[in-house]
């Protein structure tokens, strides 16, 4: 017992930043620094993709569709994500209040960190339409796979912000604090050195690894289409992110609503919780047909699209053999011309004249006659 306690005593109450933030890759005419903050985004994108791909070969998408719509949508996403970093973090690269201060080469360098969710999500969507519409498939059956994946590329992507040691939060005298470099520029110059932060990056990344839980087990259970799993997606993702962006300290636009001033991705973060709480439940109440093919209505490969069913065919096939049999029985021929084992003329005599139709039926009722006469003849010598 001792020996734990003591073994508990000696691990750090904090969390170490890492020292390496990347390696140099020697070339020519220089070197290329590979940053592990662009690592982690990188491995992010490829498991997300992973499970994004398992979830939508079960939803019988055709294979090879998801690269044609990821072609569009990660690149697609990733300038989203920085337009909204760069507007929502304006000073660095327009100057405080866009005195024309800052430095505009800056925008592009995204290894140095700044992607913003939102923008990521919303342009990566219009890139996943593209995506879909050229592969002849739904963007909501896309987005119903691609949910518990993006949230799962989410959490790994987040680690990037620890290479960094960027986005932490408030100090903390918490044991699971985190340590800053004082002599990084991103430590708050007004703090003495070893001050402890809310690591904010393990939190959501905590928050959004529970949250692929949750959706998997909850898209199992309740099987959700036409765009639902998205939604709720997006109303999980919100409820944390407006408590974890609530203890960060970094620079962001401020803005007052309702009396209340903080940060744009906590006033964000709420607006996107309504909406999509509110599509949500609407999109549920419309009781629409389950399941739902991922196709585009006649896009569907062939031997695949919806046939006629098959009382529609037995329906159609009982009123026209109604209306041919009808002809036998309704006496439209004289008597001594229908009978009970009527059967139907070949089509070819369908669109021949009435006339026609008469002679034909008369010649073959006075042929039996013909054949009788004959045998029938009377001989009147012979019955004297």
């Amino acid at each position: 017992m001792q020996t734990v306690l003591h073994a508990a005593a000696m691990v750090p109450l904090s969390i170490p930043s890492p020292s390496w933030s990347g390696f140099d890759i020697p070339l020519p005419w220089g070197t290329l620094r590979i940053h592990a903050y662009a690592l982690c985004i990188l491995a992010g994108i490829i498991i997300g993709l992973w499970l994004t791909s398992a979830r939508w070969k079960r939803r019988g998408a055709p294979e090879g569709s998801l690269w044609d719509i990821a072609i569009w949508a990660i690149p697609f996403g990733i300038i989203g994500g920085r337009l909204y970093h760069v507007f929502s973090s304006p000073d660095a690269y327009f100057g405080p209040g866009f005195d024309g201060t800052g430095d505009l080469s800056l925008i592009p360098q995204i290894q140095r960190g700044g992607l913003g969710i939102w923008g990521a999500v919303i342009l990566g969507a219009v890139g996943a339409w593209i995506g879909c519409r050229r592969a002849g498939l739904k963007l909501t059956a896309f987005l119903d796979a691609a949910a518990p994946g993006l949230l799962l590329a989410q959490a790994i992507g987040r680690l990037g912000n620890w290479f960094n040691q960027e986005l932490f939060g408030a100090p903390t005298t918490l044991p699971w604090g985190l340590e800053i470099d004082p002599a990084n520029a991103n430590f708050p110059p007004d703090m003495a050195a070893g001050t402890l932060f809310h690591p904010t990056f393990l939190y959501e990344m905590l928050w959004n690894l529970a949250g692929v839980a949750i959706l998997l087990l909850l898209d199992k259970k309740f099987n959700f289409r036409w765009g639902r799993l998205f939604w709720l997606y997006a109303v999980y993702y919100t409820l944390g992110r407006v408590w974890i962006e609530a203890l960060r300290i970094d620079d962001a636009e401020q803005i007052t609503l309702f009396g209340i001033t903080t940060r744009l991705n906590v006033w964000t973060s709420i607006f996107v919780f309504i909406a999509a709480l509110a599509v949500f439940f609407l999109l549920g109440m419309k009781g629409r047909p389950v399941p739902d093919t991922p196709y585009l209505a006649g896009r569907e490969p062939e031997g695949t699209q919806e046939k006629v069913p098959a009382s529609v065919t037995s329906v159609t096939s009982h009123d026209v053999d109604a209306s041919v049999s009808d002809t036998g029985s309704r006496g439209n021929l004289p008597d001594n011309q229908s009978d009970s084992g009527h059967v139907d003329e070949p089509q070819e005599t369908a669109g021949k004249p009435e006339k026609d139709s008469v002679s034909s039926t008369d010649s073959i009722s006075a042929e039996p006659a013909a054949r009788k006469a004959p045998e029938s003849t009377p001989k009147a010598d012979d019955t004297k």
